[in-house]
This record gives C-alpha cells, sequence and structure tokens, in this order.
C-alpha cells in the first residue's frame, strides 16, 4: 500500500492506494467500488474506553486495539463495520506520538503550498443511503448521537402544484442530520424520496459508488469569497447555481428572517456561491464542488466531492440550499445523459 497525506488546517486527509498483490484496505475497497471514502478517522480521549463502549453497544470491531510504537510515542487504534457502505470509522488514541499517522515518512518541508485558503476543520459528512434508518437507529445507538436537523422535499414541489408535479415527474430526497452532543461532530444522511424512487440522484449515486456511502464532505473556511475566486484561478470547478436562484434570495432571505448579509447579491451570483439561515439572523455560505468524476472527467474518480463553507452564527443546514444542490446535481446528471 501506498500513501499519501495532505493537511491544511485540521483538515487531514489520507488517500491510499494498493500495491502489488496483497491483501489491503484501499485494495478491498476498490475491489467494488470507484474511489472513494473507505474509511473516517476519529481522534479520541482513550481508545481502549471506547472500544469497550462501542462492543457494548452492538458495534462490530474488525480486530482488537492495535498498538503501535514510532518516535517515542505510542499510537493505539481499531476500527469497525459500519452502514456507510463498505467505509470504515476508525478510531485512534495518541499518547505522545507526534506524526499524523503511522508510517508515513514527513518531507523536510510541505509541499504544495501554504494553506492559502485558510481550511480550517470538517464541517460535517453527508452520506446517501437508499434506505437510511438503519444508518440512524446505528449512529444513534451504537455511536450515541442524537437527530439535530431534518429536510424533505421533491423536485417539483411547488407552492400551489405540490400533489400533481409529484404524481408526474421528478424525484426528491428525505434527509436526516445525527449529531454527536458533546463533540459536535455532524453526519447528513440522505435517502430518496417517492414516487420517482429510480430516478432520484441518491439512486444513481448508489449506482456510481457500487453502494452506499460517504457523498461529499464540508471543509470550513474564514472567506468563502476569497477561497471561491482562488480555487477558480486554479481550475477547481463547481456545481452550478442557476441565475434564479438570486432572483429569489433577497426575498427568501427576508422570510427565514435573515434580514442584512455582509456580502452582495451580485458578488455571490458571480462566484455561484449559496446563503442560509436561521435564527436570530444568523447564516452561512457554501459552495459544492464538481463530483470527482465530473471534476477530472474520469467516471473511476468517484462521486465523492467536497463541501466548502463557512458559518456566521448559524448552526443548521438550510432546506433552501439542500434544495439547490440537489437540483444542481440532477442538472449535471442530465447534462451527462445520465438522468
Amino acid at each position: 500500500m501506498r500513501s499519501a497525506l495532505f493537511e491544511a488546517g485540521e483538515v487531514r486527509v489520507l488517500v491510499s492506494e494498493p500495491t502489488g498483490t496483497g491483501t489491503s484496505e484501499p485494495g478491498l475497497f476498490l475491489r467494488k467500488h470507484p474511489d472513494g471514502v473507505g474509511q473516517l478517522i476519529f481522534e479520541v480521549e482513550d481508545v481502549d474506553a471506547t472500544f469497550r463502549l462501542l462492543e457494548e453497544r452492538g458495534g462490530t470491531p474488525t480486530s482488537d486495539v492495535l498498538t503501535l510504537k514510532e518516535g517515542g510515542g505510542t499510537f493505539r487504534t481499531f476500527a469497525i463495520t459500519t452502514p456507510f457502505g463498505d467505509t470504515e470509522f476508525r478510531f485512534l488514541e495518541r499518547r505522545d506520538f507526534k506524526a499524523p499517522y503511522p508510517y508515513l515518512v514527513p518531507h523536510a518541508t510541505p509541499r504544495g503550498g501554504s494553506n492559502r485558503f485558510g481550511f480550517g476543520h470538517v464541517d460535517h459528512v453527508t452520506s446517501n443511503f437508499l434506505t437510511m434508518k438503519p444508518a440512524l437507529l446505528w449512529m444513534e445507538h451504537v455511536l450515541g448521537f442524537e437527530e439535530f436537523w431534518e429536510v424533505q422535499f421533491h423536485t417539483s414541489d411547488v407552492a400551489g402544484e405540490r400533489k400533481a408535479a409529484m404524481a408526474a415527474h421528478g424525484s426528491g430526497l428525505r434527509s436526516v442530520v445525527m449529531r454527536d452532543p458533546r463533540s459536535g461532530v455532524k453526519f447528513a444522511n440522505n435517502e430518496p424520496w417517492r414516487p420517482d424512487f429510480q430516478a432520484s440522484q441518491i439512486q444513481l449515486f448508489h449506482e456510481d459508488l457500487r453502494g452506499d456511502g460517504v457523498q461529499h464532505a464540508a471543509l470550513t473556511v474564514p472567506d468563502i469569497l476569497s477561497a471561491t475566486r482562488g480555487l477558480r484561478d486554479r481550475g477547481v470547478e463547481f456545481m452550478p447555481t442557476p441565475g434564479s436562484y438570486y432572483d429569489m434570495l433577497p426575498e427568501r432571505l427576508g422570510r427565514i428572517g435573515v434580514e442584512r448579509i455582509d456580502e452582495a447579491i451580485p458578488v455571490l451570483r458571480e462566484l455561484g456561491i449559496l446563503v442560509d439561515g436561521g435564527a436570530r439572523g444568523s447564516y452561512m455560505l457554501q459552495i459544492f464542488l464538481k463530483d470527482s468524476a465530473g471534476l477530472y472527467r474520469e467516471p473511476d474518480a468517484g462521486p465523492f466531492f467536497f463541501e466548502i463553507i463557512q458559518r456566521k452564527g448559524d448552526e443548521g443546514f438550510g432546506a433552501g440550499n439542500f434544495r439547490a444542490l440537489f437540483e444542481s446535481i440532477e442538472r449535471e446528471q442530465r447534462k451527462d445523459g445520465r438522468a
């Protein structure tokens, strides 16, 4: 197995590929799936206590706790299976262990430049399921998460025309966000919504990944305007947002209680940034990269993508932006002849 670790702020992405004919975690994942998220890694205070608690609650570890010593420090870890398709959750504890991950050889100086866009941490992870209830129950009863937010909608769910439109065409989703109340770790979880279940983009994601799994990870930035401009200048492509979204934005923000935002709407329109909000005028800004297959014009790159998010007091998820992202993905799928 060959691996490379990419780091910006508190964001760490470990990219691995199989080498040779031996069995490895990335090799097992890639036998069944295109490129995607095979593990999510969580740092814990006491890995032994975590192991005992998860096993008592019905979690399924793939091994006992493994102990590795390196550079005078100790790294202890184990992984469990999950309802997230073939994505495992790994838990680790460091005791004076300075390296970000075992067996990696650090470069003398970081490669690729500084964290010029100010990426901070992973705000949340979103996953798609053909049926999400088993995952929700698992997160509640095994991980101890609580339900935080939910929404459901249909692409043709237009005021005054809802029933007729839904009966005729279109697809939709249900989404439930689960949160760990202590750490604030959040998972958004989606499933298709009737009537056109087979045409849903969640179904297409399932076909592309060849199973349920992680759709995207959201990375925080302190200034989404400059980050989006800089990423565009470097050739990064984002999900498109129609002009009608921005035509209706002032009215929608007023309806949800956001009377003022710091950013000019023409600038948001130019960059394709979404805005949503909640209580007491707080709001957030988001933009979504194209999925990897679209970004690199390579189907085997898979349907995973990143979100960029800046929160200005709002900790929710924004039903309006959920719909905008959903419809944007469907437009891209239709453009590619897949929907």
